[in-house]
């Protein structure tokens, strides 16, 4: 797809599948673009498509077939969106701080391809809201997934999720404590053994056992 400029292309983006459990539309909703009628349309489509396959494929998909329902809050940013969103306070960081983050069609300063996307998982939320700790599914993450930086915020313990090429791997929070979990070339301050006890009670990785599909059309 060369460009979005008519209502039937924005719907054939929309329909573009990215991996088995999510399509292009789960994306693009925009709470910044619909009060303010800025269009959250990708500028370059193709590059927005590649960066959400590997987002998708690589960290949603798993995070799906082990927890179930994943509740995607904000994910692509078209950057007059996001420009707007830092220019008037509304939470957003400015465009080169996003770009191959929240902006998919935008590459970083030093060229690499990514996307980030903010999600809430419902099984783990209903715990955090108990009182369990956000660090349990912060190492989970880290121990089963192929991501470059996580942030945590206090409402039922969403986090950007964000993938990119030579991934950074930094684990950040606002919830307390805030701050560095990880920082990018670090280890971990806690053995592989105590992050494990943590999560011993989260789902098998990729779990789900899904309805079997016929023979005759599998």
């Amino acid at each position: 797809m060369k460009s979005i400029n008519s209502i039937k292309s924005l719907e054939r983006f929309g329909r573009i599948r990215l991996s088995k459990h999510f399509f292009m539309r789960d994306f693009l909703h925009s709470e910044i673009g619909n009060f303010y009628k800025i269009p959250n349309i990708p500028d370059d489509p193709k590059l927005a498509i590649a960066a959400g396959e590997k987002l998708c494929q690589e960290l949603l998909d798993p995070i799906f077939e082990t927890f179930g329902n994943v509740i995607v809050r904000s994910a692509y940013r078209a950057p007059a969106v996001n420009k707007f969103g830092n220019e008037n306070g509304l939470n957003c960081a400015m465009n080169e701080k996003n770009f191959a983050g929240h902006i998919w069609d935008k590459r970083d300063n030093k060229g690499r391809m990514g996307a980030c996307a903010s999600i809430v998982i419902p099984w783990f939320s209903d715990q955090y809201e108990h009182g369990r700790d956000w660090r349990d599914l912060a190492w989970w993450l880290h121990d089963h997934l192929p991501y470059s930086a996580i942030y945590f915020f206090p409402i039922r313990a969403a986090f950007n999720l964000t993938w990119r090429e030579s991934p950074e791997r930094t684990i950040s929070s606002y919830i307390a404590p805030k701050g560095k979990l990880l920082r990018s070339g670090s280890k971990p301050d806690e053995s592989s053994e105590i992050r494990a006890k943590r999560y011993a009670d989260f789902p098998k990785f990729q779990g789900i056992d899904y309805p079997r599909i016929s023979e005759r059309w599998s």
